[in-house]
């Protein structure tokens, strides 16, 4: 499969050169520029105080409640090469987490640690745009479209390994990839599972709002019968058989179908408020595999002192879709589960941010407790 992706990016390439001639010729405006001029830069720093308390944590078993700081620093740059295409890099802190740059502070860790040694690179590719589609080759994050970033079935931080096509006018998106799930330095598995993405959301202006309906097919090729794919990820709530395998091997596939509406509002007291629902429903599996979550926004901290707050409902079973790539605060991670979550955020400078998020939630069958809270001071520059 590694040869068929491979030949799919070449095939690709190729194919964008010879339908697009002017990408072999520079552009005039292109020359005109001056070496600095075609670097831009994209980088944040995250500092945050996070609690994390459960009711099933018994000092018997060596459990506790953790009270920590953590660090979440990103460096992105995009380089103009043509006319439309650009190079895109990116690094991230968080020692290989594929959902996560967090990174704890440890009395006992050296500062180059935290600030070197846990970087990876989660963005390495091209990105050619022709009109209203885009083409990106490479490692990139995703890019299908989230009702109010949404969570239900990606994380905010996944990148993905492949070839990725968007196309996006003011009345459709459509969406289309084949990737690999990226297998990071701390992968407990060699084993190439492959996701096959298709997307369509449909823009219908109302007048008084807009209205996004959408839905999309995300079909992973390779993960029954195999153990979980990240060494601190475990299973993240997906069955698995642990009868063969002590580390449990997946016992179903992940052909998930998601379908959502979103509406939005420009003006309700004064600000700008979104409505939206999703679903998921995972066709590999035969039970326990539905999921859905509610949300609602006021606000957009876009200016200075503006502030946006989101509530959200989300409840995910066993097998509703592929939990290490699923929001990796909400329930700590994962699926089976159901909760409440909070996130508020004030735009403080021009390059400076205050937020919160709070998370309610019950943890499996028994219904653990599990509340988390998150209190950040962003940087951007």
């Amino acid at each position: 499969m590694k040869n068929l992706l491979l030949s799919t990016i070449a095939l690709t390439s190729l194919s964008l050169a010879v339908d697009n001639p002017d990408v072999l010729i520079p552009d005039t405006e292109i020359k005109e520029k001056s070496f600095f001029d075609r670097f831009h830069l994209k980088n944040d720093l995250r500092l945050r105080y996070e609690s994390i308390e459960r009711d099933d944590f018994t000092t018997v078993a060596g459990d506790k409640n953790k009270y920590h700081t953590r660090y979440r620093l990103r460096l992105g740059a995009t380089v103009d090469l043509i006319d439309n295409l650009q190079f895109e890099v990116g690094m991230r802190s968080g020692f290989a987490n594929p959902t996560s740059g967090n990174q704890t502070f440890e009395d006992d860790q050296l500062w180059s640690d935290y600030f070197f040694d846990s970087l990876r690179f989660n963005i390495l590719g091209l990105k050619y745009k022709s009109g209203n589609s885009t083409y990106k080759i490479g490692r990139q994050p995703y890019m299908m479209y989230r009702p109010i970033k949404s969570q239900l079935v990606w994380d905010n931080d996944i990148s993905l390994n492949g070839v990725n096509y968007q196309y996006n006018d003011e009345n459709r998106i459509i969406t289309l990839g084949v990737n690999q799930v990226t297998l990071e330095e701390q992968a407990s598995t060699n084993n190439d599972v492959n996701l096959f993405i298709a997307q369509y959301v449909q823009k219908i202006d109302l007048g008084y709002s807009k209205l996004n309906l959408g839905t999309g097919l995300y079909y992973y090729d390779g993960l029954k019968g195999t153990d979980p794919l990240f060494k601190d990820d475990k299973n993240k709530g997906n069955s698995v058989d642990k009868s063969v395998n002590p580390k449990g091997l997946y016992t179903n596939d992940y052909q998930l179908v998601e379908g959502f509406a979103e509406l939005q509002f420009k003006d309700v007291l004064g600000k700008p408020l979104k409505v939206a629902a999703g679903v998921v429903y995972n066709f590999g599996a035969d039970s326990d595999n539905f999921g859905y979550d509610l949300g609602v926004q006021l606000g957009k901290a876009k200016d200075i002192g503006d502030w946006q707050i989101k509530y959200s409902y989300t409840s995910l079973e066993k097998d509703a879709t592929y939990g290490a790539y699923s929001d990796s605060d909400n329930f700590g991670g994962g699926t089976d589960a159901s909760g409440h979550a909070i996130r508020a955020k004030y735009k403080m400078g021009k390059d400076l941010f205050l937020a919160g998020n709070f998370f309610f939630n019950e943890l499996g069958t028994a219904k653990t407790k599990y509340e988390r809270v998150q209190l950040d001071v962003i940087v951007k520059f």
